[in-house]
């Protein structure tokens, strides 16, 4: 049994073009969804202050969230509202390192396995509302990382962690990481073989971040999505 102290030993991860995918919806200068909502510029700009009233990402860059200070965000670089919005629109329920009060920016070495991370947690959605009938596009955020991550790809004494159907074990190491300083962490992809994931609990490294390719995900009554290029739009 693994002390209840114990951390994952450390290892330097150097890896460039990362991929992580995000809904092509919240792209920086996108259409805002608010538009098919008003009537004029001047509702329009009402229903703006009341979204960014309750806006994690724009309280977090006023030091108005308490899951993460001001002065761990981005600013100035380019996508940093993308970098922010990882870490300050946690799920509800957290992720796999991660909780509530405080997100993390997730990619993976592989564009593959980014795309089986992202179909299989939009499909579990789907099958919450039992409709496999869906089309979405996602963007290819790519980033660059040199840095000490906490290595869980050959450390079989926190294999809990990557339980398929289960955060609680990785929540709670993850809480312990982020208490001891932790940088991040490196795992096996649980929803793809062979694929590499990390875990970044810092905004500042997250390195060098640009737009690549914008892939559409179509579910067509089945729970296996076909995933193509896309305009970039």
């Amino acid at each position: 049994m693994t002390p209840s102290h114990a951390l994952p030993a450390t290892a330097l991860v150097r890896r460039n073009d990362t991929h992580r995918l995000v809904p092509s919806q919240y792209r920086d200068g996108g259409r805002s969804v608010l538009a098919s909502l008003a009537a004029d510029d001047a509702e329009l700009a009402d229903l703006f202050d009341l979204d960014n009233a309750t806006n994690d990402r724009l309280l977090a860059e006023n030091d108005l969230l308490s899951g993460i200070g001001v002065h761990e965000l981005l600013f100035g670089v380019p996508y940093y509202r993308i970098v922010n919005a990882s870490f300050t629109h946690a799920h509800p329920l957290g992720s796999r390192f991660n909780s509530p009060d405080r997100g993390a920016w997730y990619a993976a070495f592989e564009v593959r396995t980014a795309q089986a991370e992202v179909a299989f947690h939009k499909t579990v959605h789907l099958a919450e509302i039992g409709r496999f009938d869906d089309d979405v596009t996602f963007d290819d955020y790519h980033a660059d990382f040199s840095c000490e991550l906490h290595d869980l790809r050959t450390a079989p004494a926190f294999a809990a962690c990557l339980d398929p159907d289960s955060y609680v074990p990785s929540q709670t190491l993850a809480a312990r990481l982020l208490d001891a300083g932790s940088l991040g962490v490196v795992y096996p992809s649980v929803r793809r073989d062979r694929g590499t994931c990390i875990a970044c609990f810092r905004p500042a490294l997250v390195m060098n971040v640009r737009k690549g390719r914008t892939y559409r995900f179509r579910w067509s009554g089945r729970a296996t999505p076909t995933v193509t290029m896309a305009m970039a739009g």
